[in-house]
């Protein structure tokens, strides 16, 4: 078993998104090209924004520190510190309202 904390690593990907240039950073926490099932920490600085994207699988984003929306062609749900977003299939973007940091969970297609 492996224990890890999220809120040591939240604050940790936020300090590397405020220094990088992109402000952004990301850690797989969970498993990886190998695995069907990933979970990556992504830390945003207010303001910043991943670009629209297609969803690789059934998917999930868990807020856990600061404010995103989570938009999907003309629809988008806010989503604040404790709240559980159900990705939707097709195209979507992310962008962080405040500095924010999220749980990406992914279930890849076979």
């Amino acid at each position: 078993m492996q224990k890890t904390s999220l809120i040591a690593l939240a604050r940790h990907e936020l300090k590397q998104a405020r220094e990088a240039s992109s402000g952004r950073s990301a850690k797989t926490v969970y498993g990886g090209h190998e695995h069907q099932l990933r979970q990556t920490l992504i830390a945003l600085c207010a303001g910043e924004e991943l670009s629209e994207h297609q969803n690789p699988g059934e998917a999930t984003l868990q807020v856990l520190e600061g404010r995103v929306l989570l938009r999907s062609g003309e629809i988008s749900w806010n989503g604040s510190a404790g709240d559980l977003l159900i990705i939707p299939e097709g195209l979507h973007s992310l962008d962080a309202v405040e500095d924010s940091v999220v749980m990406l969970t992914v279930v890849k297609r076979s």
